[in-house]
């Protein structure tokens, strides 16, 4: 059998020489570094540090999409989720459940696509698993990513620190995501350019706290988080729901990608509900939102960054936008899943 015929059998998930062959030949191939290669059952990370921990399931389908692959999307959106703890990134751990006869050249690139993420993002993928199942028991691939990091803050950003006044940031264009996973699928006849935004934020965080620090007050960062399922009306809605207070956003000042605005309009999407993989929400004390903002604006994932609304206290508890009719609505969050499989 050619190298480029080979395929994933069920011998690999045995924990025999099949098994150690597709780690070292495929995982160990892609993800060298002196931790991963004691080929432990698990990493240890020593020093006097606080931590930061976090998980996450990707069963996105398809596999690859405009601006990305299952790959970049399982260490992206972990440290992702890692930096919107203002922890930077210390390690990975990557657990695989692939189906029989998956073809062992897709894995290859999807661990390429990992390794080249993990190495933009800083950080290595030091353990891991591997499971497979019989034909028919999983669509293709899922990745499981768990993320260590360090925080950096002398504070946990959340929504409890959020003060009337504070400025909303938003670190660039919505909605990319959830329409480039239904252009690659092909459910519509639509020919418009509309890429995902998936790409690791921790090089952006850390200039957030670098500049809040340079304004004098590293506390000034109040409050980090990722829009992804839900989007921002969901991050809009949950903080104005746990700090108690009133969020007023403009809706002429959330930047929309051409074609992602283009793709809504046609078919009748919010943007403001759909995933995004490679965004920040910002919330910032006023005397450091200009700082901060221009740190963001200054990063290559952070270059369409705009000052898109205020927390108040006006309407305790409700997230509102200001349309450019010149009303105001709700931000209510999306009951059920709007688009499954998207990440």
């Amino acid at each position: 059998m050619s190298k480029g015929d080979e395929r994933v059998l069920l011998g690999h998930g045995s924990g025999g020489r099949l098994y150690r062959d597709l780690v070292r030949e495929v995982f160990l191939a892609a993800f060298a570094n002196p931790v991963l290669e004691r080929l432990g059952d698990s990493a240890t990370l020593e020093g006097p540090r606080r931590l930061a921990v976090t998980t996450d399931a990707h069963v996105v389908q398809p596999l690859r999409f405009p601006g990305g692959d299952i790959g970049r999307l399982a260490v992206a959106g972990t440290v992702n989720d890692l930096a919107a703890a203002a922890a930077r990134p210390l390690a990975l751990a990557a657990a695989f459940v692939i189906e029989e006869g998956f073809p062992l050249d897709a894995l290859r690139a999807v661990c390429e696509s990992m390794a080249a993420t993990a190495a933009e993002a800083g950080v290595s993928i030091v353990t891991g698993d591997t499971k497979v199942v019989e034909r028919g028991a999983a669509d293709g691939l899922f990745i499981t990513t768990t993320g260590v990091g360090e925080v950096v803050t002398g504070h946990d950003p959340s929504p409890a620190l959020v003060r009337p006044g504070d400025v909303v940031l938003l670190s660039g264009t919505v909605g990319d995501h959830a329409l480039a996973i239904i252009a690659a699928r092909g459910e519509f006849d639509f020919r418009l350019e509309v890429r995902s935004d998936c790409a690791p934020l921790w090089g952006l965080v850390e200039a957030a706290v670098t500049a809040a620090r340079g304004a004098g007050d590293e506390a000034a960062l109040r409050f980090l988080r990722d829009p992804t399922r839900g989007g921002l009306t969901t991050v809009l809605a949950e903080l104005a729901e746990e700090s108690g207070l009133g969020v007023e956003v403009d809706e002429e000042a959330i930047p929309l990608a051409p074609g992602t605005r283009s793709a809504c309009e046609l078919l009748g999407y919010d943007p403001l509900t759909l995933a995004n993989e490679g965004k920040m929400v910002l919330v910032v004390a006023p005397g450091a939102a200009e700082a901060v903002l221009a740190a963001v604006r200054a990063t290559p994932y952070g270059g369409d960054a705009r000052r898109i609304g205020v927390v108040t206290d006006a309407h305790p508890g409700v997230a509102a936008l200001r349309t450019a009719l010149g009303t105001r609505r709700v931000l209510d969050m999306p009951v059920g899943e709007l688009l499954p499989r998207i990440c």
